[in-house]
């Protein structure tokens, strides 16, 4: 139990949360700041970096994720810091894989080879769409020549790329999504994040919602038929789902949200970070000040933490479910079956077998590509 982290293994996520525009529908902790101060931040993280080791000493640290916001905006000289700081708390992992998400309005060639240079091996890209019109719908600041432009920078300076694209936008068919899944497909890309846009509370896209102005939203049906034509055209390109939402050529997967999916510890610093840290044998949630303001001020005083929760066992078995179910390996059911209070139902596991929603293979759990497609009612279904 104590070591039930090590089936996931560990990471660090750093939160940077300023971007240069607000998109109207994101609910991340990102914020619109013309003066940043980048020694301040650098000290606090380096600070919160410390703080953090000392409760995980000794560890093998598989990955770090530059996550945000828009990561892209800090100083080359910020990353390579905390890369190095976290190299020396830490003991890198030979193969450590070491992420920074980026927008395409925010790459240069120079800066780049910067962050190569600093120990970034692998870049995200915010792409989001594949023509004008729904870029500026979605408040993107770039434009499509500016992302396949910054997409070939990326490309010359790091052997490992991803970008992100957005499905069941206004006014988008399904005939215009398969278009412009297999233009992306076209651009030498070995991994894709690919996500149903969806309406969040809090968001100018919710609050337009709420008054009956955000039109030409697919009907969900449509929206399902764009996620199962995802399914089919990246398998027949060569970058099958390994999660529900990302596909990649075998080799490529991201290491980093692995361990979110695999139910293994990392820890979160920056404001609005979250993490998972099991010390002296309980596993912990830790949430961080969203306010930027506010968690620099904290960090002054000690720590960035605004909370930390001792998570029940059974709390870590349901977690482990939702976070296993989503990848196509599935979950160890021994595993699930130590944290949990009580095993699985073999009555329900056998009703959503016979439905093809899941299959069982070598002690684990797996949600089939139909299962995958319902996942949240599959585990209504399998916690309830």
């Amino acid at each position: 139990m104590a070591d039930d982290w090590r089936n996931g293994g560990f990471g660090l996520y750093v939160h940077w949360p300023f971007c240069e525009a607000k998109c109207p529908y994101c609910d991340f902790n990102s914020h619109v700041s013309k003066n940043i101060n980048q020694k301040q931040w650098l000290k606090s993280y380096l600070s919160e970096l410390q703080r953090s080791a000392a409760e995980t000493p000794d560890r093998v640290l598989n990955t770090i994720f530059f996550g945000g916001g828009t990561p892209s905006l800090m100083a080359p000289e910020t990353v390579a810091a905390i890369i190095e700081e976290s190299r020396s708390l830490w003991h890198p992992a030979n193969d450590m894989e070491i992420t920074l998400e980026a927008n395409p309005g925010s790459v240069e060639a120079g800066r780049f080879t910067a962050y190569r240079d600093a120990g970034v091996n692998r870049i995200s890209m915010g792409v989001q769409a594949l023509n004008d019109e729904d870029l500026r719908r979605l408040g993107r600041i770039h434009t499509v020549v500016e992302a396949r432009a910054a997409f070939d920078i990326a490309r010359n300076c790091f052997d490992r790329v991803s970008f992100d694209l957005i499905y069941a936008r206004q006014h988008q068919t399904l005939d215009a999504w398969r278009a412009e899944l297999t233009e992306a497909l076209s651009m030498a890309v070995d991994h894709l994040s690919l996500y149903q846009l969806t309406i969040e509370e809090g968001t100018a896209f919710g609050d337009r919602y709420a008054v009956g102005k955000l039109r030409g939203l697919p009907e969900d049906d449509s929206a399902a038929d764009m996620y199962l034509a995802t399914q089919e055209i990246c398998e027949a390109h060569g970058l099958p789902a390994y999660e529900v939402s990302n596909h990649a050529r075998p080799g490529a997967e991201s290491l980093h949200n692995q361990i979110y999916w695999r139910y293994g510890d990392y820890v979160g610093i920056g404001p609005g970070a979250h993490g998972r840290v099991t010390l002296d044998g309980q596993k912990l949630a830790t949430e961080t000040y969203l306010s930027p303001a506010a968690w620099l001020e904290a960090v002054s005083k000690g720590t960035g933490e605004k909370e930390r929760t001792p998570l029940p066992t059974q709390d870590q078995a349901n977690e482990y479910l939702m976070m296993g179910l989503r990848i196509t390996e599935g979950l160890d059911i021994d595993r699930f079956n130590t944290l949990s209070s009580e095993p699985l139902s073999e009555s329900k596991l056998t009703d959503l077998q016979e439905i093809g929603m899941v299959d069982r293979l070598n002690g684990r759990l797996i949600a089939t590509k139909d299962g995958r497609a319902v996942l949240n009612a599959v585990i209504r279904e399998l916690l309830g």
